[in-house]
């Protein structure tokens, strides 16, 4: 399983924004880009800013660039817009939906979770964190699973709206997809616009 393994914060800083899921990120204390001329650069290409956009969107959600490039290959394949179709997708993978549904502290430990087989897809044990889900599936946890100290601390601390296109029930440790998630229903900040110019170049 493929995944970034170097430092967080450092990806925040180029992006300007916190990206990962800590208390405390280092872009507060310095919010300029890394390295020897990070406070000096002020002029910005057009390559610049896509490459960025894209580059936030690809720490948000754990994605390394060649699964990224799939993504974006796929949706270019679909009818209708491509951006819409890449968040879907990104939206739709079962770490993420673990983690929308309250269940995870983080992405990172959604993937975790999920990688370690404590989540079934319509009964069947999944672990796959890019697993992508479909209308009408249901996750549920793990018989063995669900008195996991890391679910029941992040369901009675989870402060996060469930998104309307999933339900969740957190006594029965199920989570149910009720349809695709449209771009209004993705509290993403993200110009997806960017990242399919970059990539149509």
């Amino acid at each position: 399983m493929a995944r970034y393994t170097g430092p967080k914060c450092k990806a925040c800083r180029r992006a300007r924004t916190q990206l990962c899921q800590k208390k405390r990120c280092a872009v507060e204390r310095r919010p300029y880009p890394p390295g020897e001329h990070g406070r000096g650069r002020v002029r910005e290409s057009d390559y610049q800013i896509q490459l960025r956009e894209k580059q936030k969107l690809r720490t948000m959600y754990g994605v390394l660039e060649k699964q990224f490039r799939r993504y974006y290959e796929e949706a270019a394949r679909r009818p209708g817009i491509t951006g819409e179709h890449i968040l879907q997708m990104l939206e739709l993978r079962l770490d993420n939906v673990v983690w929308r549904s309250g269940m995870a502290a983080s992405r990172p430990q959604a993937r975790q979770l999920v990688n370690h087989g404590h989540f079934l897809v319509n009964g069947k044990k999944v672990d796959i964190p890019s697993y992508q889900v479909r209308p009408g599936d249901v996750i549920t946890v793990k018989e063995r699973s669900r008195e996991l100290i890391v679910i029941l601390h992040s369901i009675d601390t989870q402060d996060r709206v469930v998104p309307d296109w999933m339900s969740v029930n957190p006594d029965e440790r199920q989570i149910s997809i009720n349809d695709r998630p449209h771009r209004d229903q993705i509290d993403t900040d993200i110009n997806e616009q960017l990242i399919v110019e970059l990539y149509s170049k």
